[in-house]
């Protein structure tokens, strides 16, 4: 699909790929060039309190992993058979 340049350096993404995407008005975008081309990618971005709260779990169940205190399962059936037993 063809865009045009317009003032101020802004193009309309065709509606056909904005659908496709499920892209709504707010929606972050990713903007980089790359071997001569344009490259136009959806983002989420998250507020850096809750990335570093998701950090500080992701530690902590590391940590109960490496001391055993944490139990391992080898599938999804072994964890709900663990969760029947209590």
């Amino acid at each position: 699909m063809i865009a045009e340049f317009r003032t101020k350096s802004q193009i309309t993404i065709p509606k056909e790929i904005v659908t496709s995407l499920g892209l709504t008005e707010g929606d972050k975008v990713d903007i980089f060039e790359k071997d001569g081309e344009i490259h136009i990618v959806p983002v989420v971005v998250y507020p850096k309190k809750y990335v570093d709260e998701l950090r500080a779990e992701i530690s902590e169940a590391k940590a109960k992993i490496a001391s055993g205190e944490q139990p391992v399962f080898d599938s999804v059936d072994k964890l709900f058979a663990s969760l029947e037993e209590k």
